[in-house]
């Protein structure tokens, strides 16, 4: 959603989701972003996928569905489409589909297609949904599908104490995002929000609407994780000040995580 997706070919989408899943071998560890406004698109795009090695898919339910019902028959012809043997997670992110997907619909599917099993958690505000599925699962009569938060870990603490299990979202330093989550599931949940906090400022500054994902490619590059920080046109460029703001926010990170060594 964050990335340049919509801005690859589908020839490009194609070569870099086999360069991926080439370089990882054969660990099953990738799960392809297959979201399409086409279902027909969708499924074929899945199926290279699935044929080239990946854990599972990703998809988010297109723009304009209205109440629970159509979207649920969105998501009943793509799982019918994909087939039962196909692992899918739900990229739950109104923000930019615009669909409010109900903890009722979620619930549904949930009981109904078992190939449904991880939620991509994105709205915000929306700890509480965290709260609500894992309360209709608590008893055990409900399955329980894995959660896993994105918007860059913003709310990272307060999602894994409402029953998370992880991250699965963009942030220029990583590393930060499995650690917490690592300490937190450690029972160190105070160290995972020391260690949270020391990155805060540059997690922050890089959810500008817009702008973060310049930020986010220039912090990689200059960690030596990309070529080039460069976007394709549409796209937003760090002008000399802002490259002044970001060399002090890295410096301030470097400080902090050296004073918590």
């Amino acid at each position: 959603m964050l990335g340049e997706a919509s801005k690859l070919t589908p020839d490009e989408s194609n070569a870099f989701m086999l360069k991926v899943l080439k370089r990882v071998g054969g660990r099953r560890s990738v799960v392809v972003g297959a979201s399409n406004p086409g279902t027909d698109n969708l499924t074929r795009f899945a199926k290279a996928a699935m044929d080239a090695g990946a854990a599972g898919l990703m998809v988010a339910p297109i723009q304009g569905l209205k109440h629970d019902d159509q979207v649920y028959g969105y998501w009943a012809e793509v799982f019918a489409r994909l087939g039962p043997g196909v692992p899918v997670c739900y990229q739950d992110y109104p923000q930019t589909t615009g669909v409010h997907t109900s903890v009722a619909v979620l619930n549904r599917l949930i009981d109904d297609f078992p190939n449904l099993v991880m939620l991509k958690h994105e709205e915000s505000p929306g700890l509480s949904k965290i709260t609500a599925l894992r309360a209709a699962a608590a008893d055990g009569s409900r399955r329980r599908v894995s959660i896993l938060v994105g918007n860059g870990g913003l709310h990272l603490p307060q999602e894994l104490r409402r029953g998370a299990d992880g991250a699965m979202t963009g942030f220029a330093y990583p590393e930060m995002l499995v650690e917490v989550c690592r300490l937190f599931h450690a029972g160190e949940v105070e160290g995972a929000e020391d260690l949270y906090d020391a990155y805060l400022p540059i997690l922050r500054h890089e959810q500008q609407m817009g702008f973060g994902l310049a930020i986010r490619k220039e912090v990689l590059h200059r960690r030596g994780a990309l070529r080039s920080a460069a976007m394709r046109h549409p796209a937003p460029r760090l002008g000399k000040v802002d490259h002044v703001e970001l060399d002090g926010l890295m410096a301030r990170l470097e400080r902090r995580l050296a004073a918590m060594s």
